[in-house]
């Protein structure tokens, strides 16, 4: 059953339960809604209680105009009241950046875990555009959900021409502009995080609770690199990498590693 919880600005996100045991609240990545979450919401209910939620605009969650990376940060704590007050969260991609944002605001999060926040440290990469966010936004104002979605995975993916072509033709790109109105909101999230730059001094100095940062062993460099330097700009965190995989992080290879972490 869908449950759903008021956010402070009144906005309704929808969200599953699922298990038994301390609270764990999952934290998706572009263009994915809870749904996405299923095969690691089987695998870890046994040990704890799964919140996988529709961040704001995805899904069954509502959305207010206008948007701001605070009101999704209101929507995690607003997740954490119906925990009890304190949870553990588990992101990716965008989605673990998210969390890292709430625990810096101060929501209680006592445990993190993050897989491949997509931050460009360095120049392993191009950079993504100085007006990213504003494209997707003037793409999206004309109605051109599929080229806002063609954007984001040229741009921030790095997805070849060719293979977007054969997306385009498949199944999956109808679902995948549904959510396309939410890419600037990922956007936001990201900040200045993919402008190529390490990290300000200091920029996560309060973000103390014990964190797992994660990448996997098939990802490119500049991801690789943007882990690292985030696990070493944390106070307390550890890296891991997971061998054979990709941004598309197995649910039965990451799952018995959250389990670990967040029992200890």
């Amino acid at each position: 059953m869908t449950h759903r919880v008021r956010s402070q600005d009144g906005t309704a996100i929808a969200y599953d339960q699922a298990g038994v045991g301390p609270a764990l609240i999952l934290v998706g990545g572009a263009l994915s809604t809870r749904g996405a979450a299923e095969g690691l919401v089987t695998a870890l209910a046994p040990a704890f209680t799964i919140i996988s939620y529709d961040r704001r605009g995805r899904g069954e969650s509502g959305d207010t105009l206008p948007y701001a990376p605070e009101r999704e940060v209101e929507d995690l704590a607003a997740l954490v009241e119906v925990a009890g007050g304190a949870a553990f969260a588990f992101g990716v991609s965008s989605g673990a950046a998210l969390v890292l944002r709430a625990a810096a605001a101060g929501v209680a999060l006592t445990r993190l875990a993050l897989y491949e926040p997509p931050f460009i440290v360095d120049d392993s990469r191009r950079p993504a555009p100085a007006d990213y966010t504003a494209h997707l936004d003037a793409l999206l104002a004309e109605g051109r959900r599929g080229d806002a979605l063609e954007y984001f995975l040229r741009e921030a993916v790095e997805v070849p021409p060719e293979m977007i072509a054969q997306m385009r033709e498949s199944p999956m790109w109808a679902g995948m502009e549904a959510v396309a109105p939410t890419l600037p909101y990922d956007g936001a999230v990201m900040g200045d995080g993919m402008a190529g730059q390490p990290f300000r001094a200091g920029q996560w100095a309060n973000v103390t609770a014990p964190t797992l940062v994660m990448d996997g062993g098939d990802s490119p460099v500049w991801i690789h690199n943007g882990v690292a330097a985030l696990a070493a700009a944390l106070p307390n965190a550890r890296r891991e990498t997971l061998p054979g995989q990709t941004h598309a992080v197995a649910p039965e290879v990451v799952a018995p590693i959250l389990r670990t972490f967040f029992s200890e």
